[in-house]
């Protein structure tokens, strides 16, 4: 039997300890060196707290066995010494893993031997502070140091993983607290839950204040379109109902009944491409759809499938250089409108004032945003939304002079469209000639590729 040494000093095991008596933590059994090496705590899935191993071979093995990824990680270090030492990753052979325990014991050193955790799981890794939850998929809680990161109010935050992964988010702590977590589809830990926690400890913040930008690594991961559609419930938008069909992670749905029993299906690539792939009216094999579409899995992340809207009027909304919001759309359907081969109509002052009410409530959260919208008669429906004001004013799409005018004839299309802009270099803009609508997805391409472009 391995005994028990007490130590009168914080150590990262003890540590580890005491967060694993509030919340789950990482399987793991913990080790001290000497002439004869102790055992000091452990936390494994099936044994009460702190259990006293027989040896390091047994410790090992059942950590070995009861690990979701039938893998285990050493990490040493020194009672006195904050400074990072050595780390052996993914050990999944017991025998060679109890002779780099036994190694680094021998040198002097504390170790916990710890289940791996998978981070490329499908599921998010972050930290919660001031009111404010940030994470990203693919990475450790230190994702929050690094681009790309997803930054939101702790409610919104919490609410969006808890409706796209299905299971209870519970963190009890006050504001002053900075709390490291991932979260996993498949349960893991001493607790056998989805939800881990790494660190915790006391802040002198307070409030926090979110970045709320996309796209972003979260938003990639389940789609644009799902993304902006999630934030817009969030806000209090009403979103027709509907399931996210992802590659990488189980189905979810949110979103208000429409009362259709029609669907639609959408493709929601990774980044937003207005226009490139399909979105159509009434069902379609989404398998089939991103095989055709994306058969290399790179560009598309998801399908959503979604309750259509009776639509009266459909249109879009986007902010101009001068912070106005425009409203443009037409009766019916409004494809053709968005694709660039309809123009806007003249749309009844109780439909643009509808429209005009639900950009006043998002943008007191979010700030200047763009989206696409369906009128049922009775309310107004958001089918895409993004955020950010745009450049465009008047006649102007994209300021900017050039020294050389290319004509582009609207009516040749998307595809045309951005072969054009890919040819050409630098110094060149582009002289639409025709209408077009300032919302539709050929200015949203125009817009994105920050070539300067005119009206002519």
């Amino acid at each position: 039997m391995i005994e028990n040494k007490k130590s009168t000093y914080l150590r990262k095991d003890e540590a580890l300890n005491r967060l694993a008596e509030k919340f789950n933590v990482a399987q793991f059994v913990s080790f001290s060196p000497g002439i004869e090496f102790f055992q000091e705590y452990s936390r494994v899935l099936g044994f009460v707290e702190n259990y006293k191993f027989e040896s390091l071979t047994q410790a090992v093995s059942i950590l070995l066995e009861r690990s979701t990824a039938n893998s285990i990680n050493i990490r040493s270090f020194m009672p006195s010494d904050p400074r990072s030492h050595e780390f052996v990753y993914g050990l999944r052979d017991a025998r060679n893993a109890e002779d780099n325990a036994l190694r680094i014991l021998k040198a002097g050193f504390h170790i916990i031997i710890n289940e791996t955790i998978d981070i490329n799981d499908g599921g998010v890794s972050g930290v919660l502070q001031g009111g404010v939850i940030e994470f990203s998929p693919d990475d450790t809680p230190r994702c929050v140091e690094k681009p790309g990161t997803a930054s939101l109010p702790k409610r919104w935050g919490v609410d969006i993983l808890e409706r796209v992964y299905g299971f209870p988010i519970e963190f009890d702590l006050n504001n002053n607290s900075r709390l490291e977590f991932s979260l996993h589809p498949r349960p893991c830990g001493w607790k056998n839950s989805h939800t881990l926690v790494w660190e915790i400890e006391d802040t002198d913040h307070d409030l926090l204040v979110p970045a709320l930008d996309w796209p972003n690594n979260f938003s990639r991961l389940i789609g644009d379109k799902a993304f902006g559609l999630i934030i817009a419930c969030e806000a209090g938008l009403p979103v027709p109902m509907t399931t996210v069909i992802a590659r990488r992670i189980a189905p979810f749905t949110f979103g208000e009944d429409t009362k259709s029993a029609e669907r639609w299906i959408r493709t929601c690539p990774r980044e937003q491409m207005p226009g490139k792939y399909t979105t159509h009216h009434g069902w379609l094999d989404p398998f089939k759809l991103l095989l055709a579409e994306d058969p290399d899995g790179t560009a598309i992340s998801s399908v959503l499938s979604q309750y259509a809207v009776c639509a009266q009027y459909s249109g879009a909304l986007i902010v101009n250089a001068s912070g106005i919001p425009v409203v443009e759309g037409r009766k019916g359907e409004g494809e053709a409108l968005m694709l660039g081969t309809a123009l806007p109509e003249e749309l009844p002052k109780n439909i643009v004032d509808d429209v005009l009410s639900l950009y006043e409530i998002a943008s007191e959260k979010l700030g200047p945003i763009r989206f696409e919208w369906v009128h049922d008669g009775n309310k107004v429906w958001i089918v895409q939304l993004h955020r950010g004001a745009t450049v465009t004013l008047d006649r102007v799409i994209v300021p900017g002079e050039a020294e050389t005018w290319h004509e582009f004839e609207v009516s040749r299309g998307l595809p045309s469209l951005r072969a054009e802009l890919e040819s050409l270099c630098s110094g060149e803009g582009i002289l639409i000639v025709g209408e077009m609508g300032l919302t539709s997805h050929v200015a949203d391409v125009l817009r994105k590729s920050k070539v300067p472009t005119r009206l002519k």
